[in-house]
């Protein structure tokens, strides 16, 4: 039995690991940190794991050996004890931005400090299976994915690895999960609630995973936060420099990802849902994809949904593990989505 253990497993992302892990066939949870939780039940941060085990949370300081160490630490703390979890575990799945970026130039220009590690850099593969499935089989340590970026990525990766976007406007709506388990003014409720909140009209760091992965061709990206706790809907503009028609995208998009297990094409002519919708993939590691073509010009609008917490965060670096020890890339992971919800 392959035993795991988590570094930082108190907020969202770590129960959604543990969620996954606690169930997974193949895998021992053997520890948990956080400061905070130090010598309290895993229950006591995540209750919808009442139950399901009696593990206590431990400080970092009291990890043990382990075969996967999976860090859900604060962006910027896994780059500075880098060595210290290596000596522990042979394989590493690190979810923070520390190592999902390869140049420590672009790094720099986006998080506006020097990488404390850039020597780990190029060591990491993002891991992202869909795009890196290889490469990750082969790895020892693997960077999470921001989950805008990936709702982005997945939706526009058979065009531009094709050579066919012109430029790209895409604005994502994401849920209230995405900042995290901390809480601010902007987080109380009655702040938050009916809001339709522009946050990152330009500028979001995801960009910088966007152009890493799809290439460089004119990419503007804005974020809004609306009243939905889990999920991202991403909305792109992506404007061809060839005149496709809906079955030629139909074609090159089956030809992508017809035998991958976490994507769905959805573009109904009838029915309640005709085109992704975030809400139907709660706690589910799927990336749902569609698209329409405007008829009077180059524009393809490619919409895409995922759940932030899932292929956005836990689902992918679960996933990777699989890649990684070899085990069927689905096992933990055949969640069929709620509805209603």
């Amino acid at each position: 039995m392959t035993t795991v253990s988590i570094l930082g497993g108190s907020g969202y992302t770590g129960g959604e690991l543990l969620r996954l892990l606690l169930q997974h066939p193949g895998v021992q949870v053997l520890q948990v940190t956080s400061r905070s939780y130090s010598g309290k039940f895993l229950h006591s941060a995540h209750p919808n794991l009442r139950g399901y085990t009696n593990l206590k949370f431990t400080t970092p300081d009291q990890l043990e050996p382990c075969d996967v160490l999976f860090a859900a630490l604060p962006h910027g703390e896994s780059s500075t004890r880098i060595e210290t979890m290596a000596d522990l575990a042979e394989r590493i799945i690190d979810l923070s931005a520390d190592f999902r970026l390869r140049d420590p130039q672009i790094y720099r220009a986006w998080y506006g400090r020097e990488h404390p590690a850039t020597g780990w850099l190029n060591r990491f593969v993002y891991g992202l299976p869909e795009l890196h499935r290889g490469e990750i089989s082969d790895a020892r340590y693997v960077s999470g994915v921001g989950c805008n970026a990936t709702v982005v990525n997945l939706a526009l990766h058979p065009l531009a690895a094709r050579g066919l976007i012109e430029s790209a406007v895409i604005e994502v709506k994401v849920g209230s999960s995405e900042g995290g388990v901390s809480h601010s003014l902007a987080s109380h409720h009655p702040e938050r609630s009916g809001s339709v909140r522009p946050f990152a009209p330009t500028g979001h760091r995801h960009q910088a995973e966007m152009r890493q992965e799809l290439g460089d061709f004119p990419l503007h990206f804005s974020a809004t936060a609306i009243e939905m706790v889990r999920g991202v809907q991403s909305t792109a503009h992506v404007f061809l420099n060839q005149d496709l028609q809906e079955r030629d995208v139909w074609k090159l998009y089956r030809e992508s990802y017809h035998q991958e297990p976490f994507i769905r094409l959805v573009k109904d002519r009838q029915g309640v849902v005709r085109l992704p919708e975030p809400k139907l993939l709660c706690g589910t590691n799927l990336c749902d994809i569609g698209f329409v073509k405007d008829p009077a010009s180059n524009r393809l609008v490619v919409i895409s949904a995922i759940d932030n917490l899932m292929k956005g965060a836990a689902g992918s670096a679960v996933q990777a593990m699989n890649l990684m020890l070899g085990f069927d890339e689905t096992t933990g992971l055949n969640m069929i989505g709620l509805h209603p919800v």
